[in-house]
């Protein structure tokens, strides 16, 4: 049976254009965000929209190889966190930036907030030095060199942040099997509970930017709320273009 999945232009025809936009996709492994994502390229090419797809940690050759790193071996919360935001700075200075800067709508797979969730969160590292970091490292060319901790508005940070809010033993039980687990995927519930609350503690922190996606959901729903919360930041954003 043919499923329908509402449009972008279902929603809101005009997307308008003229900018780049920056779309984040969070959530702990087996959320399902990752099925969602070619969808909503699709959906905004459809409407004559350039779309770059990245992740993080990865997205450049200098990145994807601290990624294996990062993934596969053993190492502090401080050392996880310098090659993550490591990771990140290339990344930002070689596809994000860039992409933003030509006008096209930038979509990753996690991007800072994942961060402050899993190091920050499931590890129980220092959120101050997190944000530190964030500050050194997504600091827009305007901003000054941050001597500390940046307020938001003066960093790099998404436009619209889609949270794949799912509680961590559905999400084990949808990744029982499907693949050889990293170091992360294979860490317990309590984890993964501790990610989860880091997640919520970034969007009480910045809700603006924020729509906390219900991934318990049919896919159909889960993917008419996505689809929605895009067209509508989307839209807004490039009618004031």
């Amino acid at each position: 049976m043919n499923q329908h999945f509402p449009s972008v232009s279902d929603v809101q025809p005009e997307l308008g254009a003229g900018q780049g936009f920056f779309i984040t996709f969070e959530g702990i492994d087996g959320a399902g965000k990752s099925s969602h994502i070619e969808a909503l390229a699709l959906a905004l090419r459809d409407q004559g929209r350039v779309v770059t797809l990245t992740r993080e940690p990865g997205g450049t050759p200098l990145a994807e190889k601290l990624r294996a790193l990062v993934l596969a071996d053993a190492m502090d919360p401080l050392c996880e966190a310098l090659l993550m935001f490591a990771a990140r700075r290339d990344h930002l200075q070689l596809v994000i930036e860039p992409g933003l800067a030509r006008g096209e709508v930038v979509i990753s797979d996690r991007f800072t907030d994942a961060t402050f969730a899993y190091q920050g969160g499931g590890r129980g590292f220092d959120w101050s030095v997190l944000g530190m970091l964030e500050s050194w490292v997504q600091a827009l060319p305007q901003a000054q060199a941050p001597p500390a901790v940046l307020p938001a508005a003066a960093l790099r940070q998404p436009d619209l942040t889609l949270w794949f809010d799912l509680a961590p033993e559905v999400a084990a039980a949808r990744l029982q099997g499907a693949r050889a687990p990293d170091k992360f995927e294979a860490e317990n519930a309590a984890f993964f509970a501790r990610v989860v609350a880091g997640y919520e503690r970034r969007l009480q922190a910045q809700p603006q930017r924020f729509v906390r996606v219900t991934a318990d959901r049919p896919l159909p729903q889960v993917r008419a709320q996505v689809l929605g919360a895009v067209s509508e930041r989307l839209g807004a954003f490039g009618a004031g273009a």
